[in-house]
């Protein structure tokens, strides 16, 4: 059992709740824990007979937050790989191949904040049988550079499944998204175009990391609500209402056949 499992249940109560929220500076290790097997269940899926769980995790965390894992990023990165992995076994899931957590700065991100992005990758193909190390001289020093893996994602019809389709729709306009930037604002160059004048040219963009979708602003005039929350940036879950000046554009997730 690793440390993070054993102190997750005695500070739980302190980032949890408005208190939490009031007084919390820092990301913290366990809080990064919590969240990323709260993204694994979110993004289960089912298949035949399996119930597969997406294998890449990439961590965005604002420069102050990731400044302070500096000295130990390596090392908190392994552990919380291992506490996915533990999860995955715990409940059955199935994962193309060992967790992988990856972390990433997002100077969008103020303190305190934190976003996950997850995919279902396959596995790095099995390295060729490499030559005999030559002999080395009593004294020498041999560096070895660790070979980068190439990952490719994989996609529901792959796996057997159905295939997800993204929408936007607004002012009784639907458009699907079919790439991973879709800028909205007034301008006749973004792809969604809405004829509103309180809206900016480039207002808000529609971003997808690994299966999530987010909402950034665009530093716009009169800024982006989610629900009716104004937010720089926001994960964005299927139903949900991004209002950009007085338009309101409603997300949407389905799948089909």
């Amino acid at each position: 059992m690793t440390v993070l499992r054993n102190i997750e249940a005695k500070i739980e109560s302190l980032f949890e709740g408005v208190f939490g929220r009031a007084f919390r500076t820092n990301v913290q290790p366990v809080e990064l824990a919590r969240k990323l097997v709260k993204e694994m269940e979110d993004h289960r899926v089912i298949s035949v007979s399996r119930l597969y769980v997406p294998n890449e995790y990439t961590l965005y965390l604002s420069p102050a937050d990731r400044a302070q894992f500096a000295d130990y990023e390596e090392s908190l990165l392994s552990e919380l790989q291992d506490y996915l992995a533990e999860n995955a076994r715990r409940e059955k899931y199935v994962m193309l191949s060992a967790p992988r957590v990856l972390m990433e700065t997002d100077p969008d991100l103020d303190v305190g904040e934190f976003g996950i992005a997850t995919r279902m990758a396959q596995g790095p193909e099995p390295p060729p049988p490499e030559a005999p190390a030559p002999a080395v001289a009593p004294g020498a020093t041999m560096v070895y550079k660790p070979k980068q893996p190439v990952t490719q994602a994989v996609s529901p019809e792959e796996l057997g499944l159905e295939r997800e389709v993204v929408t936007l729709s607004w002012d009784s306009k639907q458009q699907e998204i079919d790439k991973r930037r879709v800028v909205i604002g007034r301008s006749k160059d973004c792809d969604i175009q809405v004829a509103d004048p309180n809206v900016s040219r480039r207002h808000a963009e529609i971003r997808q990391e690994g299966s999530a979708y987010w909402v950034v602003d665009l530093d716009s005039t009169n800024g982006t609500e989610v629900n009716g929350r104004r937010l720089k940036r926001a994960k964005l879950r299927s139903g949900d209402t991004i209002t950009v000046g007085s338009t309101q554009v409603v997300f949407q997730r389905e799948t089909r056949d």
